[in-house]
């Protein structure tokens, strides 16, 4: 999850130098750090509800999961960004010093208030450049609902899957995941969003 940016420029070597020292995680965006807020129980609970799932299917897999302690690096068009996603699957994974993945298959957001914005335009627009990424996973916290957006032979395509009664398919992957295992021991509220945001934005597709 993103806060407030910090306006001072900074090298990638600076940035991985003091990322590592670091007693709070801060992204990168060619140059720029903004750093992390905490987390609510009810992003957690997702987010980790996903990691489990995921985890127990590619069991003895070649794909493996990781969970926001890992960071992925984009390059694209000349800029470098460094993300803390909440969960990204990687089949080709860099060394095991790395500190990041360059070649994510899968990336899951958890939306919240403050960062939506990042996840839905930012994040999204920089994630669709990474040439192995198969699929890219929003999910809301407070209903069950997940944008992804899918890469087919004409593009990336937006599809909305809604209801825990659904199931979102990986195919690439050769598994899926339940909605009703995504939000395991959520309670759900009337809206989207239970905090204040002045900036809050979401239009819900009919699945």
């Amino acid at each position: 999850m993103s806060g407030a940016a910090v306006p001072s420029y900074v090298s990638i070597e600076e940035y991985l130098a003091s990322e590592a020292l670091a007693r709070t995680k801060s992204e990168y965006i060619d140059g720029w750090i903004r750093a992390m807020t905490g987390a609510t129980v009810r992003h957690n609970c997702v987010k980790g509800n996903c990691f489990l799932q995921l985890g127990t299917k590619l069991r003895n897999k070649p794909c493996r999961p990781f969970d926001a302690d890992m960071k992925v690096r984009i390059r694209y068009v000349g800029r470098t960004h460094f993300y803390y996603p909440d969960l990204q699957v990687v089949c080709q994974s860099n060394e095991p010093s790395s500190v990041y993945q360059d070649l994510p298959v899968l990336i899951i957001e958890v939306l919240s208030p403050s960062t939506r914005n990042y996840d839905l335009r930012e994040k999204m627009e920089a994630y669709l450049t990474i040439p192995s990424l198969e699929c890219y996973i929003v999910l809301e916290q407070h209903q069950p609902l997940a944008i992804l957006m899918r890469r087919t032979q004409h593009g990336f395509v937006r599809e909305t899957v809604q209801g825990t009664e659904s199931t979102i398919e990986l195919p690439f992957l050769g598994c899926w995941l339940a909605m009703k295992d995504i939000y395991e021991g959520i309670e759900f509220t009337d809206t989207c969003v239970q905090e204040a945001d002045p900036e809050y934005e979401l239009t819900q597709e009919a699945s």
